[in-house]
């Protein structure tokens, strides 16, 4: 298997760490924006977009701040995508920011991609 490499990508969000957190870390939530239909069962996570679907599992959770999930495809535990929520204590700006992992010849698309999503879950948030 190739060797991906970790990324972070950040986009600000206007509205509340915590309703930020409820579309990350919600099957409503995720399926708002993040794919067509999401199942969960315990802390296994289904995501579903047409006729394609992908396991995950919620391997870290801190209530309004980060969830971690890893594809449960991957053979290799390094690998996950992670929100992390911050809040600027002067501005009070909230922050997404987005870890992920991916093929050295993936990764402009995999960002395009996440840029793709985000615009989907400002737009649900009407951000």
């Amino acid at each position: 298997m190739a060797e991906k490499t970790k990324f972070q990508l950040e986009y600000l969000i206007n509205c509340s760490p915590k309703v930020l957190y409820d579309r990350l870390s919600t099957a409503s939530g995720l399926s708002e924006w993040f794919a067509d239909d999401v199942n969960v069962k315990g802390k296994k996570f289904t995501f579903i977009w047409g006729d394609a679907e992908q396991q995950a599992e919620m391997s870290l959770a801190k209530d309004g701040r980060m969830v971690r999930f890893n594809w449960l495809s991957d053979e290799d535990d390094d690998y996950y995508f992670e929100f992390r929520i911050t809040q600027d204590e002067l501005t009070g700006d909230v922050s997404l920011i987005i870890i992920d992992f991916a093929e050295a010849d993936e990764i402009e698309e995999t960002k395009e991609l996440w840029n793709t999503q985000v615009a989907d879950l400002k737009h649900v948030l009407g951000s």
